[in-house]
């Protein structure tokens, strides 16, 4: 059942009125369709207010289950203290605010590789414990990043950058050739070896409490490369990272879970880089969402430096710099 229709403000008040709270604020959510809110209570405690778009049982709800999982590794996630499914609520542990994203940006260089190397012994353990408890229980197990999901991200970059943010028209020449090139990345990533992969482990969900990382944003995780949440940690929108800082991480991560993914790694961050691009450009040009407009530059970059490194791509970079004056 949708619960679209029914404006956030009653949907709050309606939760108040049933519990002791004292004041609710909204908190800045992410680029999905659920909305946050921070629920002081009367006891002084604090606790965030999760309200779905849809109403849901808790056995089929994705974030339960794969929460059940990733507790079982074990792997830190946000206490789960009430559930609605009827009013589509979750009431959840209070994680603060503080982000990895902003402990890379505050810290020593010392202390940002002590934060990473935690991230990367989360993401270790993520990928050993998920072929340990692989079973179809849990959603994950279920579901993969295939060939047609590949290029479904990139044809959203196409739309909604490209066409989108902007403004390019592309003749059926080029249309044709993006197309191709798309279906390229996206068949040759669906032949490389899978682990159970979280799809958006960046320094945006990684939560930092007590100098100790929670995972959020779980609830789409499934099997994918192993290169490919890697990627998403060192090739992040939203953290520059020097090449010498992401070589130590990539053989730490190497070391940890027995496998090489040096020849993987610039294809899935190819696609990854181009996904976020689409995600930003949807966010900005069709949802007023400037705060995306602070990660576009090094995005970009990061896609024109694979570019550089990768000839074999030249075909798609020249049709993408004749749009994007970055990637030129």
């Amino acid at each position: 059942m949708s619960l679209t229709d029914e404006p956030l403000a009653e949907r709050v008040a309606r939760f108040a009125r049933g519990h002791a709270v004292r004041a609710t604020t909204p908190m800045v959510g992410d680029a999905s369709n659920r909305a946050y809110f921070r629920v002081e209570l009367e006891s002084g405690e604090t606790r965030v207010l999760a309200l779905l778009p849809e109403a849901f049982t808790q056995r089929e709800l994705p974030f339960l289950n794969v929460a059940e999982l990733l507790r079982a590794m074990p792997i830190r996630v946000p206490e789960v203290m009430e559930v609605s499914g009827s009013e589509g609520i979750l009431l959840l542990e209070d994680l603060g605010d503080h982000l990895l994203q902003d402990a890379a940006e505050e810290s020593s260089e010392t202390g940002k590789r002590e934060i990473y190397q935690k991230a990367i012994e989360m993401l270790a353990t993520l990928q050993l414990r998920g072929k340990e408890l692989e079973n179809e229980r849990y959603l994950p197990f279920r579901i993969a990043f295939d060939e047609a999901k590949f290029f479904q991200e990139l044809e959203f970059f196409r739309e909604h950058f490209v066409e989108g943010l902007r403004e390019a028209l592309l003749p059926s020449a080029e249309l044709e050739e993006l197309a191709c090139s798309f279906r390229a990345i996206a068949r040759e990533l669906t032949t490389k070896p899978e682990a159970l992969c979280h799809r958006d482990f960046h320094a945006r969900n990684l939560m930092v409490l007590s100098g100790e990382l929670v995972l959020v944003d779980f609830q789409d995780a499934r099997r994918g490369p192993i290169a490919y949440d890697l990627v998403s940690l060192l090739n992040d929108s939203y953290v520059v990272h020097e090449p010498d800082f992401v070589g130590e991480m990539t053989a730490l991560f190497e070391d940890s879970v027995g496998a090489t993914v040096f020849e993987d790694y610039d294809l899935a961050a190819l696609q990854r880089n181009l996904k976020a691009l689409g995600t930003f450009g949807y966010q900005i040009s069709r949802r007023g969402n400037d705060v995306y407009q602070r990660y576009l530059e090094h995005t970009v970059t990061m896609v024109r430096k694979n570019f550089e490194r990768n000839p074999r791509w030249d075909a798609l970079r020249r049709i993408l710099a004749r749009h994007e004056k970055g990637l030129g």
